[in-house]
């Protein structure tokens, strides 16, 4: 599925079959790394269902599914800089297929929200940081197994430098008014998402 998103989203802008098909196997290939345990296809797919539950509500959905395959194509734990480099790789690839400026422009501002996630005034951009934060508000075991997954990509970490590290990204979250910016997602997952940050917040407190 997420293949055929991202041919039909690229044979809008390029007729260059070999070329979009080289362009979904370095996405496929980057989020399939061994290095990656939440980070992966998986989350692709599951930002895509999100999504797809409000299309209606978004105004540039190209620009969307560009955030979507792009947003943490460069993931490396050891660095700070992933969104940054995510953002100039996405503008990289998308002049190679023409893509319009104002659509890299809001591209490269979606993937940076994802940095800090807080309120734009852009309704796309919300939208998009909300559906990947919709894991803090799945249900108990789901959210079990995505902290996990985070812990095994920083696993060249130990406790005493990662648990400050990651308690310092959950406070960031629970001290936020809303985690979520728009109704359909802060009525969906703001409550369990603030039940799951917490419980994880106290297991690291230990």
């Amino acid at each position: 599925m997420l293949k055929a998103f991202f041919l039909n989203l690229l044979h809008v802008y390029s007729n260059d079959v070999a070329l979009n098909n080289k362009l979904w196997e370095d996405i496929e290939n980057k989020y399939s790394n061994k290095k990656r345990h939440y980070h992966t296809l998986h989350h692709l797919e599951n930002l895509l269902n999100e999504l797809s539950e409000v299309k209606p509500q978004i105004q540039n959905w190209d620009t969307i599914l560009f955030t979507l395959f792009y947003h943490d194509v460069i993931y490396n734990t050891l660095k700070l800089d992933n969104e940054q480099k995510s953002a100039d790789y996405a503008e990289q690839k998308m002049l190679m297929l023409s893509v319009p400026i104002d659509i890299i422009s809001n591209c490269k501002k979606q993937i940076l929200a994802t940095q800090s996630h807080v309120f734009s005034t852009d309704s796309d951009t919300n939208l998009f940081t909300d559906a990947d934060l919709s894991i803090l508000g799945y249900s108990h075991e789901a959210y079990t197994k995505y902290y996990q997954n985070i812990r095994r990509e920083y696993n060249i970490y130990p406790d005493l430098v990662y648990n400050p590290g990651r308690k310092k990204v959950l406070l960031h979250f629970l001290n936020m008014e809303k985690i979520y910016k728009t109704p359909y997602f802060y009525n969906k997952y703001e409550s369990q998402a603030r039940i799951n940050l917490s419980e994880e917040l106290k297991i690291l407190s230990r």
